[in-house]
């Protein structure tokens, strides 16, 4: 049954992993539409007719064409990509809303119909005819998908889509959609949160946003309350490590928008994800009574950007509905953390739950075969001559990982060193050589035999610093 459990986990943080992969990539694009949108609509701050003229064509072309572009590179490269944008292109023209939801299909659909048939080709064609093939396959394919979403999957998936913004409505216009926090919150806690944020809620509230000025679905997941609530509770009423580390983690997440930093905090003690839940839903429930919302996405969910993406008129009561979440979230949280009759000793012992809840790799597998199998995958691996640059290797800690990225960083630049790090979904890194790849250690094993070729470290946290010392000491 565990067995059976950890599965359908795994297969839920890889969809979401992947959906998410298709949408941070283009995150800058949705913050300069949301931007716009703040700025220069009539009802906004510098009103300017022309400017905002830009608003429609981003949002019904740009934003499609750039996810599906990204789903399509992420499945078969350049040539997915561009067959995907094809798809993409009839998919707009066939449907009269936009289409990001849509993109998000048939992008990796397209990509994938003709990598299938690459490969059905491949040995098949007469040498010297294989860039004609490889043109004209592309061609046809993108002619057929286009025609295809032109009249067939656009209004099916307009169909859809108007299917779950009805939902949605339904929920307002009845006073329910803050019961949302009983999906949201838990997602959130199982590393789903840029899937929940940019996937599932993004485009319906980029369509809200395009009709009345803004959405409150833009505010359900990022709100930084319920999270903030929790980590308050800690600051003053807990024990031990998790009480030393929980001031700096509210400055995390509330100015850095890193929401990742207080899921260990709820996984030591799981009853707290009913603070989260509580805050969730009582913060909905204050921005529907003033009627606020945001201009665009928020990404990441920091105090700061939700303030710049909120229209004239609306900042009481989006304040209000930031504040009393994490009142209500703090409140449970200390009733929660001061009368738990677990145990520090246990408590602490708890904290290896949240490796399991992010494992990716095989759970059918004991923790000795992949132990072992790291082990034996290692040692095929030598530490480069040149180091070209360092990369952390994530597929749903894009939070964690940028702060282990800016860690190692620093400690580089005091160190005297210039060498390129950065962070990007393990599905899109690009097999150089000179590279190291730092990954937590359930994305290990996947890494490994993903990119043999490169040195590898494996951590427990992207924010524990050990094994970045010893790095720099071994490049020293």
């Amino acid at each position: 049954m565990l067995k059976k459990t950890n599965k359908i986990r795994f297969q839920l943080q890889q969809v979401g992993s992947y959906l998410s992969g298709m949408i941070m990539p283009n995150i800058g694009a949705f913050i300069a539409w949301g931007l716009i949108t703040a700025l220069f609509i009539p009802a906004g701050w510098f009103p300017n007719v022309k400017i905002a003229a830009l608003i429609e064509p981003i949002m019904v072309y740009l934003l499609p064409i750039l996810i599906g572009y990204t789903g399509g590179k992420l499945v078969f490269g350049t040539r997915g990509a561009v067959v995907a944008t094809l798809a993409t292109t009839g998919l707009i023209v066939g449907a009269e809303m936009p289409m990001l939801m849509g993109a998000m299909v048939m992008g990796p659909v397209a990509a994938w119909l003709l990598k299938s048939f690459d490969k059905l080709i491949t040995g098949k064609v007469p040498t010297g005819f294989e860039m004609l093939v490889n043109n004209f396959s592309a061609g046809v394919m993108g002619m057929l998908l286009a025609i295809t979403s032109l009249f067939a999957v656009g209004p099916a998936m307009e169909y859809l889509n108007g299917l779950m913004v009805n939902g949605i409505n339904y929920l307002v216009h009845h006073q329910l959609l803050s019961l949302i926090s009983l999906l949201v919150e838990p997602g959130k806690v199982l590393f789903l949160n840029n899937a929940i944020n940019h996937v599932a809620l993004g485009p319906l509230g980029i369509e809200q946003a395009t009709e009345t000025g803004k959405s409150i679905l833009f505010l359900i997941e990022a709100n930084p309350g319920p999270g903030l609530g929790i980590l308050l509770a800690y600051t003053f009423f807990g024990v031990g490590s998790m009480k030393q580390t929980a001031p700096g983690a509210v400055i995390i997440q509330l100015f850095g928008g890193i929401h990742e930093i207080y899921f260990p905090y709820i996984l030591m003690k799981p009853a707290l994800i009913l603070s989260a839940i509580s805050g969730g839903i009582v913060g909905i429930l204050t921005f529907s009574l003033f009627n606020v919302g945001l201009v665009g996405p928020v990404s990441p969910g920091s105090i700061l950007a939700i303030l710049t993406l909120t229209p004239r008129g609306d900042y009481l009561g989006i304040i209000a509905g930031i504040l009393t979440a994490a009142t209500v979230s703090f409140s449970i949280s200390v009733l929660i953390i001061k009368f738990s009759k677990v145990s520090l000793e246990i408590a602490v012992s708890t904290k290896k739950q949240m490796g399991e809840l992010k494992r990716v790799s095989k759970p059918s597998k004991s923790e000795t075969e992949t132990t072992n199998e790291v082990k034996k995958l290692k040692q095929t691996s030598e530490f480069p001559e040149i180091v070209n640059k360092i990369i952390f290797a994530y597929d749903v800690e894009i939070g964690t990982s940028a702060m282990g990225a800016s860690i190692l960083r620093k400690k580089m630049q005091e160190a005297g060193m210039k060498i390129e790090i950065n962070h990007a979904l393990i599905d899109q890194i690009s097999k150089d050589s000179g590279t190291i790849i730092i990954t937590q250690q359930e994305l290990t094993l996947q890494a490994l035999k993903k990119f043999p070729e490169s040195y590898h470290i494996s951590v427990v946290s992207f924010m524990k610093n050990m094994e970045y010392d010893a790095l720099i000491k071994k490049l020293s």
